[in-house]
């Protein structure tokens, strides 16, 4: 394990933003605190604030009426005036993921016959939720025509903020990683699992996910690559199945069926884990250098 006092600057201010990312918003207090507790107590109250007031007042009078004493009267108040809910705004319609959702995405993807045309039917597509906090849909970018495509797992803000995947310094950390096997962004296709960024960086629902899985299949299908390098947990129970962690699946060439076709796919870890733990860049290296081999074997 890395300890603070290990870590430059550098490395310091990257495990903040990871962890700010991840929804950190506390370190370690002085104190043990009981969050399941606080929790607990905070949703009782909210329970109670939210009662009409004859039920809160109810317990008070049950007990005045036991103990005799009904004590100084209480002014009358007249019970507030139910407001109604305002409508969600026309601009973000509220989708609920469903079997029709996910029929409609199938729809949508499988109509486009480019990839030009598959981007433009994401755009428009609004059967997600995710689509709604979301500021930019992150498609695809780089050549499709290199036959190799890296995949990783969903947009995190730098992404969300320039509308292109793999922004900001994990995007710089992993042009270094593409150039260190002779190949560059330019010279790949670069996508996400999920095109969309969820709120707070949470992990996607498993409707969420089959919403999205089509428009993936038709982009697999339409770039044919040869072969895949998947970036992180998330990328790689997507296509190997399982619930293993990246370090049980890196490293291993494996051929996987998606969208109706064959593939050789390897897993590696995400920049952005890299950036947290600079100690697995070995790690990384030789996943990647497996994968420079498979390339120049092709």
């Amino acid at each position: 394990m890395n300890l603070a006092k290990d870590m430059d600057a550098p490395e310091l201010a990257a495990l903040l933003h990871f962890y700010a990312d991840a929804g950190v918003e506390w370190l370690v207090e002085d104190e043990p605190a009981d969050r399941f507790a606080q929790f607990a107590a905070q949703k009782a109250a909210q329970a109670d604030a939210r009662a009409p007031a004859s039920a809160r007042q109810q317990p008070a009078q049950n007990e005045q009426a036991r103990t005799g004493d009904a004590g100084p009267a209480a002014p009358k108040r007249t019970a507030p005036t139910a407001r109604a809910a305002a409508p969600p705004p026309a601009s973000a319609p509220v989708s609920v993921p469903d079997e029709q959702a996910v029929a409609s995405a199938r729809f949508a993807a499988e109509s486009a016959r480019s990839l030009e045309e598959l981007k433009t039917a994401l755009g428009t597509f609004n059967g997600c939720n995710l689509k709604n906090g979301a500021r930019n849909t992150v498609f695809a970018s780089g050549d499709p025509a290199s036959g190799i495509m890296v995949i990783g797992p969903m947009p995190n803000a730098d992404d969300d903020r320039d509308g292109i995947p793999f922004s900001g310094r994990q995007g710089q950390l992993l042009d270094r990683m593409l150039g260190a096997i002779g190949l560059s962004r330019d010279g790949v296709l670069l996508t996400n699992v999920i095109p969309w960024r969820p709120p707070g960086n949470r992990m996607p629902s498993q409707a969420e996910m089959d919403i999205c899985r089509p428009f993936l299949e038709r982009q697999v299908a339409l770039a044919e690559p040869k072969l895949l390098l998947l970036l992180g947990n998330f990328p790689a129970r997507f296509f190997f199945g399982g619930n293993g962690t990246i370090h049980s699946m890196r490293g291993e060439w494996r051929d996987i069926g998606f969208g109706g076709v064959t593939l050789s796919a390897i897993a590696t870890l995400h920049p952005q884990e890299l950036l947290a733990a600079p100690a697995n860049k070995a790690l990384a290296w030789q996943d990647l250098l497996m994968f420079k081999m498979r390339l120049s074997a092709q």
